[in-house]
């Protein structure tokens, strides 16, 4: 077993990983995966803004559609939940040489320059416009206040403060429940790799401890959380489709360094089950196994395991995407940008629908203010990606790395 080393084998380790290895390549079917998983959350942010302008998009749509194109933002979130545990322990795997040789200092470093600079960023204009008393972006003074706000998004349990008090913060304030989530990831990731391998059991308490959190993943989204929004901001619930992506990467990395390529046949038919459940999901039809699967929880778990399934094979195959795909990567690459600045857009977007067209107009118009407003959160993505992200990234990194996962 890949993780499990001798005492002389982790010092070499050790001893090896003063030079960093490269990071992974760039996984293109990875890319799609987070680029329909930010359309998704964007689409379901822009049918929340418009209900509060009594526009309610897509009621006498087809059957199933209007669940499949503006219903599936949370299921977006599950899915960016296993990507970043798969990518995270994979890209560790192979900067490091193994889990066993982390090193805390470096992989704090990298992931701060990522994550933080974008995030201080929103913080300082979200301030100035609750300060202009902005509207859309005004705190609720009686439930919570600026510095508290800021606290909970500077410490990571923002998700934890609107679960707590029942109540949401403005939009471009409450998307940071799920960074709260994937930074304690990023927390608590390496310190459990560092005290756990250490032992000569280490790999089995390793592997054991994020089977414990898919296992409880199913309790915290149900019985563990007494309202909606304790169950939708749970820690527990979105570290069980974290802990899936760690395990995914674990075997992944296990089988490519087996002596003989696991056959294209068993990639193939594993590329084809992840994304039959995935559109199971996401279709959501009126099955009553369906309606079990939601009470009991295990539809996030479903649908963790079939992103899952996907990032498996096309991380073993390493085929490159195709034309079509093109628009989805480019999503996924800068779904960071994207999710931290789309509800500037969506804010906008539906005020200027408001106050040109009142409470209703046709379904074109709407249609129309839709993809308009889907299509300027790639502009604003890419702007701050290519002059404020990035560059900060590879300052803060000290040099000039691959883009980063």
């Amino acid at each position: 077993m890949h993780l499990i080393w001798s005492a002389d084998d982790r010092l070499n380790l050790v001893q090896k990983a003063t030079e960093l290895k490269p990071a992974i390549q760039r996984l293109d079917g990875v890319d799609v995966l987070r680029g329909l998983s930010i359309l998704a959350v964007v689409l379901l942010h822009i049918l929340i803004r418009f209900s509060f302008s009594h526009v309610r998009l897509g009621l006498d749509w087809p059957k199933y559609t209007r669940h499949f194109l503006f219903l599936n933002g949370g299921n977006g979130v599950t899915v960016f939940f296993a990507v970043s545990g798969f990518l995270i322990t994979l890209t560790s795997m192979r900067r490091f040489g193994s889990l066993a040789a982390m090193r805390l200092r470096v992989f704090y470093r990298i992931r701060f320059a990522r994550i933080m600079p974008l995030l201080l960023l929103l913080l300082a204009v979200l301030s100035v416009l609750h300060l202009l008393r902005v509207d859309g972006y005004v705190i609720q003074t009686k439930i919570f206040t600026l510095p508290r706000a800021l606290l909970a998004a500077l410490t990571f349990h923002l998700n934890w403060l609107e679960a707590s008090r029942n109540a949401y913060l403005p939009a471009c304030w409450t998307v940071l429940w799920s960074l709260s989530i994937e930074e304690m990831f990023y927390l608590f990731f390496p310190l459990a790799c560092v005290v756990l391998l250490r032992w000569k059991v280490g790999a089995w308490l390793w592997i054991g401890l994020a089977l414990a959190f898919v296992v409880m993943g199913p309790f915290a989204r149900t019985i563990w959380s007494k309202t909606d929004l304790a169950q939708e901001n749970s820690y527990l619930a979105g570290m069980a489709s974290i802990a899936l992506g760690c395990l995914t990467a674990w075997v992944a990395d296990y089988l490519s360094r087996r002596d003989h390529s696991v056959k294209r046949v068993w990639l193939n038919a594993s590329l084809a089950a992840g994304w039959a459940l995935i559109l199971l999901i996401a279709i959501w039809p009126r099955w009553r196994v369906m309606e079990l699967l939601g009470k009991s929880g295990l539809d996030d778990t479903l649908l963790a395991l079939g992103t899952c399934l996907v990032m498996l094979a096309t991380a073993l195959r390493g085929a490159r995407g195709h034309w079509w795909s093109t628009l989805f990567r480019w999503f996924g690459r800068h779904s960071y940008e994207v999710y931290l600045s789309h509800e500037f857009v969506v804010i906008a977007g539906v005020a200027l629908y408001a106050r040109w067209y009142g409470h209703g107009t046709s379904r074109a118009v709407v249609a129309a203010f839709v993809v308009a407003m889907v299509a300027a959160t790639a502009p604003l993505g890419w702007l701050l990606a290519r002059w404020f992200a990035e560059p900060m990234n590879r300052m803060l990194r000290g040099a000039a790395p691959p883009r980063p996962v």
